[in-house]
């Protein structure tokens, strides 16, 4: 088919494709949804079972391991993780890569049937499992609330008041607020007067919570109605609970319970978890949006809804930005569109210097016509406008371009030939869209290996591939249907009858080559060797996984020792926040105390609950004084607080986080991995080039525990559980129930005053019930002492074997791979025990499972590459020329990365994928041109020099276009090094389809030189 011909002759077909590019385009700009990063699924879920009372060694036996038991059954699992602490099991379940979040919820269901099936083999005492499926839901929209001056119940209200009513935003999905502190309802009762009036603290307890618990009184029929009864809903106020009383053993006599115990209504003695900014207490409010929808819009909703609230809102209480997705989501589209505007700017500019402001101008507006369209496609694929199908269109600027330049250039000689431009385009599309249609879909091939791949790494990255495979076939399109039209229309050649090569630039390339191909093994040679030099040399790079982000936050993390009290980190947080806060470049700090923040950003992880941690989101006005401020901050931190464990943290684009360096040993036995972890840590710390050095089962906690005599006990009628109520009592306190105040749900706690429950030397003196005697007698009558003994209280599991970590950072200077170099033989080396394995973690791992499920399915994508290079010749040798030429394209990536000192991440090696696409693209045309002129008669020299010549400006055209466009992407903290990788490679590679392909096309088809000068 006349494909250009038609396009040209039927006009209104081919202005049809032109409005629907731009109208459509226009419309997908303004509607496309828009995100920071792509959306990838969490497929993670955490399985949660109290155990209360239990040792953490308990937990791990009775309750973890029944548990991990069923979940392993499932046959998505990848990987089950564990930690079982006191009281406490925490199972994190992993899916398997090949699910993708369509088929989620059901997985989800199917593990929610197998912990609930293996309920029934836990032991007596552990609370049902629940298991949290969004672990990953992401609350792009981040407020910290301040009320200075207002009460724990105020600041509870208000918090309800602001989620109601910001769940009722259009396409918001969840409000989740954190920080409040709660409320308690305290009974303090001394040991004195309950022996005095002889009540058993069972009975105080039993009472409290029959008076409060709400019971069905059922229901009568009357004139044949059936009514239901109801008892009261317990106490209404504290004052009912003062007026409860409670009978004496073995008397009908009553005593009040205010009479018995001073009643209080005050905040948690000992929280769970708080939160500060800027110093002061506060709570968190963070929003989530409904799946697909735009982030900046719902921003802007959310904006506006608690601008209608302000009035509502009392004076005092302010609303501080902690993070806004949908102001970093515009800013960030709204500077990458500048960069694509500076991008076509620069193709169409350079177009018309090098091939005149017309053919310039036509080139360019195909160009702006495939990006427009490709917007339209994106909104009709609901496919999002972020950081990476963004950065995709600059990415293939210069292979969106090739096709028209292909087209344009033969055009343009043709007509300098003589031909109108109706037969100038006919022939200039008949000769080139099978090549260029091969060429385009080999391009889409290379980067299918990231299409295809199923790990998170490959959903994070699928809208590179779908929004280049778009935009290339659209360029291909629009090359032989639009281009065509252009040409025909605005084109004015004038026809001098000169050669059209006569330039001395062609002159110098027609010399060069002649005599490269005189000399074509030696060529050949020194390409081989210059290619295995640089092979060689790649060692020299730099190895990264994913860069830093280009974000003005920073985090450090804080730990206490190991089962520290909460109100000791809060101290400690509050004293650091001060000193954060008075360097200059601070605009904000954000503390959080006892657990981390919640999930602001999909790439980053939230620490589980746990008193002795605490964690800072700095904010600064820009990047730059980070790197400096995080080392002042940790080296003066450090110096204050040496008994904790400080670590200052970078936020990074893409999947991971946790440690970059991580040395994984399994086994049975704690204390071998205590040991196993040591040896590798001090290897670690021998090295120097280490920071942060720590293990995930941290330290060893301090336990109390009483040398019980059963004998004793049972002549007392004591059991153990009396035991461990007496000594609870005596302690923390014993919850009675629960006081129900409106939607509100506050703790009844019985237990002793202030000065009983501070003396933990005391203990023995503290009373227990005895069922024999009736009496209250000392603990220490049935517990000769107390010993203290330290013990693990976080066991961290991996697939069901113990496993403890050794991890650390690298120093700021080097890479994870730098340093994960200098001490992989060491650790490597370390003996283990039989029984005992060792496997490596961290940004390793990530970076190898990634590059693992990539290079899996290279192969399909390479395969299909091959087979159409074969196709569009129907013979082996021309393909295997083009596929020689790949490889040589290292050269330009490796001279260009340690010129530039970027690191080959996993963007890096995306550039290279599309580098091999952009150079098998000019080596097909260039090679079918060559068979082309050959088919006309030419001898093999003369065809292969004038072949290269014609195709000379298209390739510099083609190449040139794509480098300076890449120039917006070198200030990208993310695409930086992918775009070192293109202008470096793409720099080299034109010499090569120049030179090398040339060359080898003598060699394989033994066309001498010689025999064209006879």
């Amino acid at each position: 088919m006349d494909i250009a011909r038609a396009a040209i002759e039927r006009p209104v077909n081919t202005w049809l494709i032109i409005l629907t590019c731009l109208i459509g385009g226009l419309w997908g700009l303004s509607t496309v949804g828009r995100l920071e990063d792509p959306a990838f699924t969490i497929k993670q879920a955490l399985v949660i079972t109290p155990y209360p009372g239990a040792t953490a060694e308990e937990v791990e036996l009775e309750v973890t391991e029944p548990l991990e038991s069923a979940i392993q059954q499932l046959p998505q699992i990848k990987h089950i993780t564990s930690r079982s602490k006191p009281g406490i099991s925490e199972i994190e379940v992993e899916i398997k890569d090949t699910y993708d979040g369509n088929t989620m919820p059901q997985v989800w269901d199917e593990l929610r049937r197998k912990v609930g099936d293996a309920q029934k083999t836990l032991p007596e005492g552990a609370n049902p499992s629940t298991v949290n499926d969004d672990f990953g839901d992401v609350f792009g929209i981040f407020y910290a609330i301040t009320a200075p001056g207002f009460s724990d119940r105020e600041i509870l209200d208000l918090a309800k008041f602001l989620r109601r009513e910001l769940l009722t935003v259009t396409n918001v999905a969840k409000v989740e607020t954190a920080g409040m502190r709660t409320e308690t309802i305290y009974v303090e009762v001394s040991n004195a007067r309950l022996a005095r009036f002889g009540l058993p603290m069972a009975q105080v307890l039993n009472t409290i919570s029959s008076e409060n618990r709400i019971a069905d009184a059922g229901a009568v029929t009357i004139d044949d109605r059936r009514i239901r009864i109801t008892t009261s809903a317990g106490f209404d106020s504290v004052s009912a609970i003062e007026a409860l009383r409670i009978g004496r053993p073995g008397s009908t006599e009553q005593i009040s319970l205010i009479d018995l115990a001073e009643i209080r209504r005050e905040p948690t003695e000992i929280p769970d978890h708080l939160v500060h900014f800027n110093g002061m207490p506060a709570f968190t409010l963070a929003i989530s949006g409904v799946t697909d929808a735009n982030i900046v819009t719902i921003g802007q909703a959310v904006e506006a809804r608690l601008a209608e609230l302000a009035p509502r809102i009392p004076l005092g209480i302010e609303i501080h930005p902690i993070y806004e997705q949908h102001k970093v989501v515009d800013q960030s589209i709204d500077d990458f569109i500048v960069n694509l505007i500076v991008s076509v700017s620069i193709v169409i500019l350079s177009l018309c210097l090098m091939m005149g402001w017309r053919v310039g101008l036509i080139v360019g507006a195909t160009l702006l016509l495939t990006v427009l369209g490709t917007v339209f496609l994106m909104r009709v694929f609901h496919i999002d406008m972020e950081r990476i199908s963004l950065g995709a269109l600059i990415i293939a600027m210069g292979m969106l371009v090739d096709n028209a330049i292909v087209v344009a250039e033969g055009m343009l000689i043709n007509m300098q030939h003589g031909m109108n431009g109706k037969d100038a385009a006919t022939i200039s599309v008949k000769r080139t869209q099978l090549p260029l249609l091969g060429a385009t879909v080999i391009g889409i091939m290379a980067f299918s290996g990231i299409g295809l791949s199923p790990d998170v790494t490959g959903e994070f990255l699928f809208s590179l591939f779908a929004v280049i495979g778009m935009s290339l076939l659209l360029s291909w399109i629009l090359a032989i249907t639009v281009t065509p039209l252009f040409g025909h229309l605005f084109l004015k050649v004038e026809q001098t009858g000169e050669d059209p090569y006569r330039a001395w630039v062609y002159q110098a390339y027609r010399k060069t080559l002649t005599a490269t191909l005189k000399a074509r093994a030696l060529t050949a040679l020194i390409m081989v060797l210059l290619t295995a030099a640089c092979f060689a040399g790649f060692g020299m790079v730099k190895q990264a996984f994913f860069p830093d982000a280009n974000t003005p936050l920073f985090y450090i993390h804080y730990q206490l020792p190991q089962g520290s009290d909460i109100r000791s980190t809060e101290r400690d947080i509050g004293e650091i926040d001060a000193i954060i806060r008075a360097k200059p470049d601070v605009v904000s700090v954000a503390s959080f105390i006892g657990r981390g923040a919640s999930r602001y950003m999909l790439t980053y992880a939230p620490e589980q609950p746990n008193s002795s941690y605490g964690l800072f989101i700095v904010r600064t006005e820009n990047l730059d004084p980070i790197p400096a401020l995080a080392a002042e901050l940790k080296n003066e931190l450090n110096a204050a607080y040496p008994n904790a464990e400080i670590r200052t943290e970078r936020l990074m684009f893409g999947p991971g986080g946790g440690a970059k360096i991580e040395a994984r040993f399994s086994g049975p036995d704690s204390a071998v991995l205590r040991r196993l972890g040591n040896e590798a840590l001090d290897i670690m710390r021998a090295d120097g080039n280490l920071i942060d050095l720590r293990t995930n089962w941290r330290q060893k906690e301090l336990v109390m525990k009483p040398v019980y005599s059963p004998e004793r006990a049972r002549i007392a009628g004591i059991g153990l559980s009396d035991l461990a109520q007496a000594l609870q009592f005596a302690s923390t306190g014993i919850q009675a129930g629960t006081y129900r105040e409106d939607d509100k749900q506050i703790p009844i706690v019985v237990r002793p005053p202030d000065a009983e429950r501070r003396d933990a030397k005391q203990l023995r003196d503290r009373l227990v019930w005895s069922n024999a005697d009736q009496s209250y007698i000392p603990i220490a009558q049935i517990a000769e002492h107390f010993e203290t003994v330290s013990e693990d209280t976080l066991i961290h599991r991996r697939n069901r074997v113990r496993t403890l970590i050794a991890q650390a950072d690298p120093l700021p200077e080097l890479t994870a791979d730098q340093a994960f170099r200098r001490i992989r033989a060491q650790i490597e080396a370390i003996p283990l025990p039989s029984g005992y394995r060792f496997e490596w973690g961290g940004e390793y791992e990530s970076s190898t499972d990634a590059q693992t499920a990539l290079n899996a399915q290279i192969p399909v994508g390479f395969v299909v590459m091959l087979v159409i290079s074969i196709l569009l010749f129907g013979k082996v040798r021309q393909p295997l020329i083009i596929w020689l030429v790949v490889p040589m394209s290292v050269c330009g990536v490796v001279i260009g990365l340690l010129i530039s000192n970027q690191p080959f991440s996993f963007m890096a090696l995306l550039g290279l994928l599309s580098l091999s696409g952009m150079l098998m693209k000019n080596a097909i045309v260039l090679v079918d041109e060559i068979d082309a002129q050959i088919d006309e008669g030419k001898h093999g020299h003369a065809a292969i020099v004038d072949a290269g010549v014609s195709r000379l400006r298209p390739v510099f055209l083609a190449a040139g276009t794509t480098i300076l466009g890449m120039i917006p992407l070198l200030t990208d903290a993310f695409f930086a090094s992918m775009a070192v990788t293109i202008m470096g490679g793409l720099a080299f590679a034109t010499v090569l389809t120049l030179i090398a392909v040339p060359v080898l096309y003598a060699l394989f088809f033994g066309v001498k030189a010689e025999a064209a000068a006879k």
